[in-house]
């Protein structure tokens, strides 16, 4: 069985060599079938289309109007965000932006690897020009403070029908983004870079000329 160091070696690696859909494909093969985020939380940092990280996971509510507390638990939530850890958020109904400029700052500098919003960011330029990644589903200019609020961190949540556990390994690429449950992390990881290399070694056969049915046979990937 593949053994890491550590994370930090662990998250390189995949960001090198591994990809959303064949680490989706391994998840398939062990019954976990909903496992990959809604297709519309896309990358919106260019320069940066990947994230490998632990969820710390946040959930948020719709609220109303002004609040006794603006912005419920979320400066909590931002300035306990550890080395290697991915905010990933969703609740309410995505009535405005849930991310921008200033939250980016502080997760960046609290040593996050990425955020992912399951709804809108805002302040785009300036998330852009801080050159951090960011996925979410689209820009939005509406600000937050009278219409949603953090509840709670750290929690279980759940998006577009997939459970996420906070300290679950993410990943995502071009294609989305994937959860990996904490406890197959080893096990998946390591069919998926032998998948990789069985997908390397189809396309070798199929370019020298062999046809895709030997090939299915031979390397079992397609």
């Amino acid at each position: 069985m593949i053994k890491f160091k550590n994370d930090d070696e662990m998250l390189a690696l995949i960001k090198e060599r591994l990809n959303t859909c064949v680490i989706g494909d391994i998840l398939d093969s062990y019954g976990y079938y909903h496992q990959i985020l809604l297709p519309q939380i896309k990358s919106v940092t260019p320069k940066h289309p990947k994230i490998a990280g632990r969820a710390m996971t946040v959930l948020m509510i719709d609220v109303f109007g002004p609040q006794k507390k603006p912005f419920g638990r979320l400066t909590e939530a931002l300035d306990q965000i550890e080395k290697n850890e991915v905010y990933i958020c969703t609740g309410g109904g995505k009535r405005c932006a849930y991310w921008g400029e200033l939250l980016t700052t502080t997760a960046k500098a609290r040593g996050g690897v990425g955020a992912i919003i399951d709804g809108y960011h805002r302040d785009t330029p300036k998330v852009l020009a801080l050159d951090w990644p960011v996925f979410s589903m689209g820009s939005y200019a509406q600000d937050s403070i009278v219409r949603t609020q953090v509840v709670d961190y750290r929690c279980d949540i759940e998006i577009g029908g997939v459970t996420i556990h906070n300290g679950d390994l993410l990943f995502a690429d071009e294609d989305g983004v994937v959860v990996i449950p904490r406890d197959l992390e080893e096990d998946v990881l390591e069919k998926a870079l032998n998948k990789v290399e069985a997908e390397h070694s189809f396309v070798q056969a199929i370019q020298n000329g062999m046809s895709s049915t030997e090939a299915f046979e031979t390397f079992g990937v397609l």
